[in-house]
């Protein structure tokens, strides 16, 4: 079983309760997913949260994973999942690296507002890249931090000596894509929904 992060514990359903920020931003990221993805597919999200992009996505494709570090958030999900009625739609306690996510393979693996949250990104989209088809897709969206962002270092660092912030990591989209190209992907589509590197998408195929 998975660890658990006793941050995201706490903030399950505060999380689960607020409200989407930018809602065109939100639906362009769901219609470009929507395009990387086919009615056979089987598909792993990695730090679904509370399961509601899951819920969105899981009735286009034959089978959806939805996994997450936080075992308030995986609780949550099925709540929501057994209320709506999907039946293809597992919620995991489990990130990546979990024997019970599987050895794939996965025809796509996606991680939104995931990326920012490891300590090593490369090393993640390598793991990704493990569990996916040869020419699967990799979908992401990440909190890109650099240049004037990168003075939220030391407040953040503060904050989680108390348990009040999660590990977060600084880098530019440049870096961003870098590291998932150096895992060995093909980036095929990259953009900012909301026109800010604060929610970069990336689309890459795994070569």
């Amino acid at each position: 079983m998975s660890i658990t992060d006793p941050f995201w514990d706490k903030a399950a359903r505060k999380y689960n309760a607020s409200k989407i920020g930018n809602v065109p931003a939100y639906e362009r990221t769901l219609d470009h997913t929507r395009a990387y993805l086919t009615p056979d597919a089987n598909v792993l999200e990695i730090g679904c949260g509370t399961a509601s992009t899951a819920l969105l996505l899981a009735p286009d494709v034959a089978a959806y994973t939805a996994s997450d570090i936080s075992t308030e958030m995986v609780e949550i999900g099925r709540e929501k999942a057994r209320a709506a009625g999907i039946d293809n739609l597992r919620n995991l306690h489990a990130t990546l690296g979990d024997p019970q996510i599987g050895p794939g393979p996965y025809d796509a693996v996606l991680g939104f507002n995931l990326l920012h949250l490891m300590p090593d990104v490369e090393s993640a989209a390598r793991q990704v890249h493990a569990l996916l088809k040869p020419g699967g897709m990799f979908i992401s969206k990440t909190a890109c931090l650099s240049g004037w962002r990168g003075l939220l270092r030391v407040p953040i660092a503060g904050m989680r000596l108390f348990g009040k912030a999660p590990w977060v990591t600084f880098m530019s989209t440049e870096v961003l894509e870098s590291h998932i190209r150096a895992a060995g992907f093909e980036i095929v589509e990259s953009f900012d929904p909301s026109g800010s590197p604060m929610g970069h998408f990336v689309a890459a195929r795994r070569l």
